[in-house]
């Protein structure tokens, strides 16, 4: 999964609802004062954590400046203890962390410290794409607004699953990964370099970008839960465990990772009660109140006018099911760390997070003074869509729609293909063609310019790929149709098995290999298909290049 981008199409309290700050506080969880269509709200999102078979969901509503709604449905974790989720449980944000990227450059921007016209290499001289006019042109505002040129997810394999590259050694690969588009021509969406705004942000700010984050964002919000990645958990946190399918079918605990290599793109742990202060003070123009209620500004409203407005567009494509007509947008693109689009009439400034085993949604909606953001510990975008588009149905007196049936529909759907897809390479297959060589002379290392080295070994009768940098990227290879095998990885949460086809020079000599995901459900930072893998010599063996 990736710091991954999923896509997705009143009255407050009378009493002023206390800001809750300590684990274990009481929630805010009165349905008084809700709009009529919430009346049901804890029997709705309970009926979807059911749909889409999530253990643990979180939800909170901030109007007008207050929290109006916080709580937590299911259980943060289904082994041992199984204590449910509640306002002040941890989440891995993943993605919505662009958008804290994307603030901490706007802090330093109105301090006179860089601006997002700078170039890149005036802050990181050493910086490189594998273009010269690319790299030239780079701005620190193109960091933010997927459109260098870079294919989808390109280079996330350099981070995703977890490597031991460090955050210079990944940006500093940037140089061999190929450009599939035009510079600013198109929206592709990348977390590399959101990487490299983050050594942006240290090397103007002569702070870590963990430690800008807390004292900058984290303490004066009074966010006293939220942690940089999950390096940073403590012993005593509440925090969820995540949940994926395995082959797409059973759920399983993911394990718990931490991007220290690329935590600007999506390393953030929040709960949504500290993601409602985050709310609030976006929605206040980027000011906030202190404990002592003196008003402060994190951003100026330039910075903030700078970060909702479309960069990039992004084409709008057909609902893939009927239901979800009404989602359309009438228009869609990306700013700095944020997706803008609209909903009933509506602007919408919002994003989406995905993570191993948690996937969530934030949207703010500026005209109302309205937010939402949904935390979940599985991976289905559906739950988070079905949440926010009730809450906002409800607050716009828009029509009741059965958002849960609409997402389910299009969740079956999307399966549906998959399992086509499947079919017709069963169909495509001539399962009796042996591959051309003896299994020992595929067993080498290959290397890849940009990804470094990846090992085929001989164990006994069977074929094993591992990549050098990654711990989890470790399969068997099977013969799946003469020089083209199918590599399973071990980690089956993953949902990445891939196709590796090798192919022969003139001599029957392998001269590279190249791989692609099997199912499109497969995650995009699975980027396999930009490997361009050759054997190094015999002796030349070694961990990685660069």
């Amino acid at each position: 999964m990736s710091l991954r981008f999923i896509p997705a199409q009143c009255a407050v309290l009378g009493l002023a609802l206390a800001v809750q700050g300590a684990a274990g506080a009481q929630q805010v969880a009165t349905q008084a004062g809700l709009p009529p269509q919430l009346q049901d709200f804890d029997a709705y999102v309970d009926g979807v954590r059911k749909q889409f078979d999530v253990p643990g969901i979180a939800v909170a509503i901030v109007k007008d400046g207050q929290i109006v709604f916080e709580r937590g449905f299911g259980k943060r974790e289904l082994e041992g203890s199984g204590k449910p989720v509640d306002a002040n449980t941890l989440f891995a944000i993943a993605s919505n962390t662009k958008a804290f990227t994307a603030a901490a450059l706007s802090i330093l921007a109105d301090e006179g410290k860089l601006s997002l016209d700078d170039r890149v290499i005036d802050h990181l001289p050493w910086f490189r794409m594998s273009d010269p006019y690319v790299t030239r042109e780079m701005r620190v505002r193109d960091l933010l607004a997927h459109r260098s040129g870079l294919g989808l997810g390109a280079g996330d394999l350099l981070y995703w699953p977890g490597t031991d590259y460090s955050t210079e050694e990944v940006a500093r690969r940037l140089k061999d990964v190929p450009l599939t588009g035009s510079f600013r021509g198109q929206y592709a969406y990348d977390n590399i370099l959101y990487g490299v705004a983050q050594l942006v942000i240290e090397k103007a700010s002569g702070q870590g970008y963990a430690q800008f984050l807390q004292q900058r964002i984290f303490t004066p919000l009074g966010m006293r839960d939220t942690r940089f990645n999950s390096d940073a958990l403590r012993p005593r946190d509440n925090v969820a465990t995540g949940y994926a399918k395995a082959d797409f079918k059973d759920l399983q605990p993911a394990p718990r990772m931490s991007w220290g290599n690329v935590s600007g793109a999506g390393g953030i742990y929040s709960s949504v009660h500290d993601m409602s202060q985050w709310m609030n003070m976006q929605l206040a123009g980027g000011t906030y109140r202190d404990a002592r209620g003196s008003e402060h500004r994190l951003f100026s409203e330039e910075r903030q006018q700078g970060m909702w407005s479309v960069l990039t567009p992004i084409p709008i494509a057909k609902p893939s099911v009927p239901e979800l007509e009404a989602a359309k947008p009438n228009f869609l693109g990306y700013g700095e760390g944020w997706q803008l689009s609209d909903y009933r009439g509506r602007k919408l400034v919002w994003h989406t997070g995905g993570w191993p085993g948690m996937v969530s949604r934030l949207t703010l909606v500026p005209q109302h003074k309205l937010g939402v953001i949904v935390l979940t510990n599985a991976e289905v975008g559906g739950a988070f869509n079905a949440v926010t588009l009730r809450v906002l149905d409800a607050y716009l007196d828009a029509p009741k729609t059965d958002w849960t049936a609409a997402y389910a529909a299009a969740l079956a759907k999307s399966q549906g293909k998959a399992d086509e897809d499947w079919n017709k390479h069963l169909a495509a297959r001539a399962a009796a063609a042996p591959p051309s060589l003896p299994l020992a002379r595929y067993a080498r290392t290959y290397r890849d310019p940009w990804y470094g080295d990846i090992m085929v070994e001989q164990r006994g009768d069977k074929l094993v790929m591992r990549f050098s940098r990654t711990p989890e990227l470790v399969g068997e290879l099977t013969p799946w149709q003469n020089d083209t095998f199918v590599v399973r990885w071990n980690e089956r949460w993953l949902n990445a098995d891939a196709f590796v086809t090798f192919a022969l020079d003139a001599d029957g000599g392998i001269r590279e290999a190249r791989m692609e995901a099997i199912s499109p459900l497969t995650d995009f930072s699975f980027d396999f298909h930009d490997l361009r893998l050759v054997p190094l010599a015999e002796g030349e063996n070694g961990k990685a290049s660069g």
